[in-house]
């Protein structure tokens, strides 16, 4: 997959409806070799409503190399990776994420585009992937496995949850940015 090198980008996201309501406001800049990102979701999961902010930084191969989210309750939570899978949660070492790459945060469609960019997969093209999986509200930190699958390469991709089976195809820009995630979150012109 061939994805001109970022600019700033600004993007926004709303809630598919159903058993979500939100929205969500994202920038993404080049920054110090690689990218920054900041994020605000306003949204709710399950009967629970909570807002949350969120930065990461990215090295030039789109690595995760530090995480940092707060909720408007209160919680807070630093994830720092020296980019090759070893990583710290709050300053503490965690050995359960060894391997780790990615993140996903689940309120957010954002997190699929890391590992789309990083693996650069060619059509038809499929790999499983370890990563942090971020539970919002409450920000606990767990190993996940993953697949993504270049469905057309540049264009669609299929993630799937190993855990759960949850499967969807996510059409993505010509940055690698999703656009739509099928019942979950809907990109604003």
């Amino acid at each position: 997959m061939s994805i001109p090198t970022l600019i700033f980008r600004t993007i926004r996201w709303s809630a598919w409806g159903g058993c979500q309501a939100g929205m969500e406001h994202v920038d993404v800049r080049p920054a110090d070799g690689g990218l920054a990102i900041s994020g605000v979701v306003i949204a709710q999961e399950e009967e629970t409503e909570f807002g949350l902010s969120y930065r990461l930084r990215l090295d030039a191969l789109w690595r995760t190399k530090d995480v940092i989210l707060r909720t408007t309750a209160g919680h807070v939570l630093h994830l720092e990776s020296n980019g090759q899978g070893s990583w710290q949660e709050n300053g503490k070492l965690r050995p359960d994420l060894q391997g780790c790459i990615d993140v996903d945060i689940r309120a957010t469609p954002l997190t699929n585009t890391l590992p789309i960019r990083r693996l650069d997969l060619e059509t038809g093209e499929s790999t499983d992937i370890r990563l942090c999986y971020i539970a919002v509200p409450d920000l606990i930190v767990t190993p996940a496995n993953q697949r993504y699958t270049a469905l057309d390469a540049g264009a669609r991709y299929r993630f799937e949850s190993l855990e759960s089976g949850f499967t969807a195809d996510l059409p993505v820009d010509e940055d690698g940015f999703v656009l739509d995630y099928p019942g979950l979150f809907k990109r604003l012109g």
